[in-house]
């Protein structure tokens, strides 16, 4: 059996509600420390507040920080179909779509909401729309709703809309050190940190809820996989994924799904 990649794995349940610096309930990230179990994690040393989404990046930051190989998995998209690319032609790769989605859809500025950027009230979304009709190609693999498939049940579209400007943050902090999957390319350099894109729904029947909220549950289920599937050797298979070869082009544009074939 191959040796762990990783020491540490964090598992993040999203979400896209209200404001960047609003303590929401429904926005949860748990962690694994080399063979312990995952313990959630929340804010302030009472354990009684609630992530915001501007409070949890800044955590997630500053964990990236001391070098310690983590993987981390969030459940929202990491980018957009195929499709939006070829109506909207935007350069420059992965980095290049964040630096356009930040542009026009500034959701992390203070006081911001998804909604007001989706109306246009804030930044310019509309120039950049989408159609809920796109989806990924692991979207449909996995039977996941679209990125622009908003205001239903199971949909991502919201926390997608919210996180990828801290993706880009991320990016701009931690450059080359933090592996971005599968962008970065599949294979992830012993010795770094990683980030992927989850979908909780593969896993989570895996696991009793032992109590836990639906969304305590997903982000623990996230880093509790992510820990086994490294620690007992299968998660190698995972993160090289046997994709034939317009899947694999098409990735390199809207990413992936860990845990899809």
């Amino acid at each position: 059996m191959p040796a762990p990649g990783f020491q540490r794995y964090v598992g993040i349940d999203y979400s896209g509600a209200a404001t960047p610096e609003k303590g929401l309930t429904g926005l949860r990230a748990y962690s694994a420390d080399g063979d312990g179990s995952p313990q959630e994690q929340r804010p302030g040393a009472d354990g009684r507040h609630h992530w915001s989404r501007r409070s949890l990046a800044e955590w997630l930051l500053n964990m990236l920080d001391d070098e310690v190989p983590t993987l981390v998995g969030i459940d929202h998209g990491f980018a957009f179909p195929v499709a939006w690319h070829a109506a909207h032609a935007v350069a420059g790769g992965w980095d290049g779509f964040l630096a356009d989605f930040r542009t026009h859809h500034p959701t992390d500025r203070p006081g911001v909401t998804v909604q007001q950027v989706r109306d246009g009230l804030i930044g310019s979304g509309p120039a950049r729309a989408g159609d809920a009709r796109w989806r990924r190609r692991a979207e449909i693999r996995v039977g996941a709703k679209s990125v622009f498939h908003f205001d239903v049940p199971g949909s991502v579209a919201k926390s997608t809309y919210a996180g990828l400007p801290w993706l880009w943050h991320l990016r701009q902090r931690h450059g080359d050190r933090l592996h971005v999957w599968p962008f970065d390319g599949w294979r992830i350099t012993p010795g770094h940190s990683a980030v992927a894109e989850i979908y909780p729904s593969i896993w989570s029947a895996d696991y009793p809820r032992d109590g836990r909220t639906p969304d305590q549950h997903d982000a623990y289920v996230v880093a509790r996989t992510l820990q086994r599937g490294d620690r007992e050797g299968w998660l190698q298979p995972l993160l090289e994924p046997s994709l034939d070869a317009g899947s694999r082009a098409a990735a390199a544009r809207e990413g992936w799904i860990l845990g899809v074939n």
